[in-house]
């Protein structure tokens, strides 16, 4: 079923960047893209994994768990290197639950309950930031539909919010547990859902995070317009702050991997309403894909390189 979806939204994504774009014009202003920003939008991308990687660092340790910050910065690029071939950047979470589970036995509830967090924190940015974009673009530009569509995932957010901290949920939980126990995810959700609301009382840090949050995802906003001006799209940073929120959330769509075609899609059709060709649009798109394929290289590398250390150690055992 899963994989009838993503071969449907994938085939429209595709149909859609077929019908709209001029292949060999694309080409021509892919060949013609200036390195400089494309090498800067890579240089955002990838300097604000540190911050993200001291935000969890923080959280863990408020649960307890003690991570030195170059192994988090380590899981974060291996993570991005997992989003590539599963769907999304939520198969990039699944991989740093694994593995700091992993290292650190017993924790698996608290550590999962860090990574939601995180999701969350950043789905709040992300809509703060898309209010900050649409006062900016008022009078300037016409992205009125798109508005719409941010208007209804900050009312969403807020009733996720209210679900995932109220205490209401309570004996919802407690009349689901026969069936969760059948399922044996009672366990792990009851842990996961311990871990969030222990938060509850961490006001201060969770400000702080957030406040941090907000400026990593600005910045990251930055990078997508980079990508933009590589291709030679004369639009200021304005339009990018109602656009990149909600393209982060396009990221977040579980059906194809890495959002391939969706996301050069969302471009093709966000920036053609500001007047930029469907080619530069979507190079642009396309740019940006390969910044997080660059991104996810060191990620790709340390897999590679442990997977040889681990399997040295059998072999130079057996040779003695």
């Amino acid at each position: 079923m899963r994989a009838s979806g993503t071969l449907v939204v994938t085939g429209l994504a595709v149909a859609y960047i077929l019908w709209r774009v001029d292949l060999r014009e694309t080409v021509h202003v892919l060949a013609n893209a200036s390195a400089g920003w494309w090498l800067a939008s890579l240089g955002i991308w990838v300097v604000t994994v540190w911050p993200l990687a001291w935000r969890w660092q923080r959280l863990l340790a408020s649960s307890g768990i003690r991570e030195r910050l170059g192994w988090l910065v380590r899981t974060t690029f291996v993570a991005y290197a997992a989003a590539q071939v599963l769907p999304t950047s939520l198969g990039g979470d699944a991989s740093r639950i694994y593995e700091t589970a992993r290292r650190h036995p017993g924790s698996r509830g608290p550590v999962a309950g860090t990574v939601l967090l995180e999701r969350a924190l950043g789905g709040a940015a992300t809509l703060l930031l898309a209010a900050v974009g649409f006062l900016l673009a008022i009078g300037h530009y016409d992205v009125g539909g798109y508005v719409w569509v941010e208007l209804a995932f900050v009312v969403l957010s807020v009733v996720g919010a209210f679900v995932l901290f109220s205490t209401s949920l309570h004996p919802i939980m407690h009349r689901a547990r026969p069936g969760l126990q059948r399922l044996r995810v009672e366990a792990l959700l009851r842990d996961v859902y311990l871990a969030v609301h222990a938060y509850r009382t961490r006001l201060r840090l969770l400000g702080g995070v957030f406040a941090l949050t907000v400026v990593v995802q600005g910045a990251r906003v930055l990078a997508i317009w980079c990508a933009g001006k590589a291709v030679g799209v004369d639009l200021s940073p304005r339009p990018y702050y109602v656009m990149g929120p909600l393209l982060f959330l396009v990221m977040l769509v579980p059906f194809t991997i890495n959002g391939l075609a969706v996301r050069e899609s969302f471009f093709v059709s966000f920036l053609g309403t500001l007047g930029v060709s469907a080619d530069q649009a979507f190079s642009a798109g396309f740019l940006f894909f390969l910044v997080t394929v660059a991104a996810a290289l060191p990620g790709a590398v340390i897999v590679a390189r442990e997977s040889l250390r681990a399997r040295a150690v059998p072999e130079a055992g057996a040779a003695p």
